[in-house]
């Protein structure tokens, strides 16, 4: 992540001192602007009357205790106020109050004009012709004549004295609310002091009687409305008692009332009787369903009929008889008289017996049909109460609507009539509350006295915040590199050195570099021999290509000048001219180019033309006549080959590589080498050229060493490099 570049005071200092010129020009042009207006402009002496008036929400409570308004936040209310102030209705009231003859020739003075000898003559010409047409009877029809009797034409009437005096104190009237506080200032200016003070007093009664008469205005629309609405509702709380009186009487709604308080008790008690007399019959059901077989054990069995009394005494008799028989069976055979009779009696007992267990059977039947009656007559009744209380429920539903409506309609017109009574008697309470804190008082200055010199001062703080902001503005959309600082800040590259700018156009600065060996240029040429040679932590490199971000940036004349440098170190240096579409090393050292690398590249010299000893240590390789395809010349393995061999026979090859915008000769040439050295044009090479062509070396992994920023200027770079620049120039001049 890019780290964010903490900005100082100093940084903005810096810029704008580059930037001082625009400045100066901004601020000298403003300031002779406004000396010039404030000199040459001629105004009245005005005056300017002020009334302080408190205005708040007002507070009102009405007869029944109920607050109609409180002092709830209303951020429109101040705002209102304000254009209430300033509204036509109160400026026709001003003129009402101070009378439109009295005060017109303040506001509207009487120019007197001198009329010219041309104008009376023509205005007694005029009279003469209107005098004798009137004497002959002749009128002439004119196009206003016309339009006097055209329909749907209005004739333009002049706005009266009140109407224009209106108009002007309207736009006059300056209201201004005291910040945090219910105070608002309401001023007019004025020529004359005594019509500020006047028109000002005069403004906030009017506004006053404004207030009252839009709530008066309000109140009388209120009751008149609330009259209309409160016959309307007597009316319809008529009908609604008419139409309960009516229902009452139709369903005899007293009867009816006094059953529903006695219905649900009702309902609860043949609720609980009939849940009982349903159990009651399901057990005597299940009984009744056992007494009806007809074998005398399985009834014996039921516990109803077995605890039955009579039952209960024949078992006890059948006992004692089977009894009787086992006792006599033991004397007597089974044919004696006696055990006869024990027989016949005990057989008598079992009949008795089986009748009374019938007899105990029916009982419970008759039971369970009791039983079962008395749950359906319940149920009846029951049903027959349930269904009455729905029909009463229905009733009383409709009877409580009625109620209600009456009710509601009653609630609302007594609420009307109130409100009635209680506006009529507060009509006059007004909803703003508005006290005159200071009168206006009779101003003896004039405001405008001071206004020639708030101008100039104006004029001078616009000038100088109006040259700091174009400063600024243009160092915004200046996107050039001006400084070392700029590049390393952006790009994280290196600038391993810098050329000063050259200002000598008739001196190219190879040969102000070979006359002067201690001028600036030559220092600054030293100074990037060191950076290559520290360039890498083993050892130098041995090949190294020059190239630009684009063309006029001066990387020919960087390269020779390094060339030199390094052949002045006692270092056998070889500078080739790669540039094989606009050679300039033949050129800048005066050599021979009908022979050279093009040449021994495309195969027409079997070696390649060496200059030897151009200057001591210094070898050249020019480019040859121009070849139609120099990329692929390059890319050709003779290349390679050749510049292997170089690397053994001299300790550094300088290449002259064209730019690298447009073409892709150095982009092949920086896979061959050791180093790539771009050199960029201070002020003129832009961070998004310089972006693209470093995208291009990285794509292609190229060995970048540094940049060089050529012709920088310490003088317009601020003040880090201020005595930078004076020590160098000290020095050359």
């Amino acid at each position: 992540m890019e780290d964010i570049k903490e900005i100082h005071i100093r940084d903005y200092i810096q810029v704008i001192l580059k930037r001082k010129n625009s400045v100066i020009t901004f601020f000298t042009i403003t300031f002779i602007i406004t000396v010039i207006t404030a000199l040459t402009s001629t105004s009245i002496p005005m005056f300017t009357a002020t009334t302080d008036v408190m205005i708040e929400k007002s507070n009102n409570v009405s007869l029944t205790g109920y607050r109609y308004s409180g002092y709830g936040y209303d951020p429109f209310f101040t705002t209102t106020q304000s254009h209430i102030i300033s509204s036509a209705k109160v400026a026709k009231k001003v003129v009402s109050s101070l009378g439109a003859d009295r005060i017109y020739d303040s506001f509207f003075p009487k120019i007197k004009q001198k009329k010219s000898i041309l104008k009376s003559f023509n205005a007694w010409r005029s009279d003469l012709f209107s005098s004798i047409k009137g004497i002959l009877g002749i009128e002439k029809v004119t196009p206003s004549n016309q339009k006097k009797g055209m329909p749907g034409m209005a004739e333009y009437v002049p706005p009266s004295k009140a109407e224009q005096l209106g108009s002007a104190i309207r736009g006059g009237i300056q209201v201004m609310p005291v910040e945090n506080t219910k105070i608002v200032q309401i001023s007019f200016t004025s020529a004359n002091p005594a019509i500020a003070m006047q028109v000002t007093n005069s403004v906030a009664q009017a506004y006053i009687d404004v207030l009252l008469d839009m709530h008066m205005q309000t109140s009388s629309y209120s009751i008149e409305w609330m009259k209309k609405k409160a016959e309307s509702q007597r009316e319809d709380l008529e009908k609604s008692e008419q139409a309960l009186h009516d229902y009452k009487k139709k369903f005899n709604i007293v009867t009816i009332e006094d059953r529903l308080t006695i219905l649900p008790e009702r309902l609860s008690s043949l609720s609980s009787s009939l849940t009982k007399a349903e159990a009651f019959r399901k057990e005597l059901s299940l009984m009744y369903n056992q007494t009806r077989t007809q074998d005398d054990d399985i009834l014996e069995t039921i516990p109803a009929v077995a605890e039955n009394a009579s039952v209960d005494a024949i078992n006890r008799e059948i006992l004692l008889a089977e009894q009787s028989i086992s006792d006599l069976s033991k004397k007597y055979g089974r044919k004696h008289p006696k055990m006869i009779a024990a027989y016949n009696k005990l057989k008598s007992l079992k009949t008795k017996k089986h009748k009374e267990l019938s007899k105990a059977a029916k009982i419970i039947e008759n039971k369970f049909l009791l039983a079962k009656a008395n749950e359906l007559k319940l149920k009846d009744m029951f049903d027959q109460a349930k269904f009455e209380a729905e029909q009463l429920s229905e009733k009383s539903i409709q009877l409580d609507i009625l109620k209600r409506k009456v009710t509601t309609n009653k609630y609302l017109y007594d609420a009307l009539i109130k409100s009635i009574k209680e506006k009529g008697l507060t009509e006059k309470n007004q909803n703003v509350n508005v006290w005159v804190l200071k009168k206006a008082e009779l101003p003896f200055m004039p405001m405008n006295t001071q206004k020639k010199k708030r101008n100039l001062l104006l004029g001078i703080i616009l000038g100088l915040f109006g040259g700091v902001g174009i400063a600024f503005f243009l160092e915004y959309l200046d996107t050039s590199i001006r400084t070392p600082e700029d590049i390393e800040e952006k790009f994280d590259i290196p600038v391993i050195g810098t050329i000063p700018l050259h200002k000598d156009k008739e001196e190219p600065i190879v040969e102000h570099f070979l006359k002067k060996p201690d001028s600036s240029i030559a220092e600054n040429f030293k100074s990037l021999r060191t950076s290559i040679l520290l360039s890498s932590v083993d050892s130098p490199p041995k090949t190294l290509i020059i190239t630009s971000v684009a063309k006029q940036d001066g990387k020919s004349s960087t390269s020779l000048c390094l060339a030199i440098t390094m052949a002045q170190a006692d270092k056998r240096i070889l500078l080739i001219d790669a540039d094989m579409r606009r050679p300039t090393q033949h050129a800048l050292s005066n050599l021979d180019n009908s022979s050279g690398l093009s040449s021994y590249l495309a195969g027409v010299t079997p070696k390649v033309s060496v200059k030897k000893d151009c200057l001591k240590n210094l070898d050249v390789v020019t480019s040859g006549p121009v070849p139609p395809n120099p990329s692929e010349l390059l890319q050709s393995d003779k290349f390679t080959t050749m510049l292997n061999y170089f690397k053994t026979k001299y300790d550094m090859v300088i290449i002259d590589s064209p730019p690298i915008t447009g073409v892709t000769d150095p982009i092949i040439i920086s896979n061959k080498v050791d180093g790539v050295v771009l050199v960029a044009s201070a002020g003129t090479t832009s961070y998004d050229m310089i972006t693209k062509v470093l995208r291009q070396l990285v794509d292609v992994t190229a060995p970048i060493t540094g940049i060089v920023l050529n012709r920088f200027n310490p003088k317009k770079s601020g003040h880090y490099y201020q005595h930078y620049g004076d020590y160098y120039y000290s020095s050359d001049e």
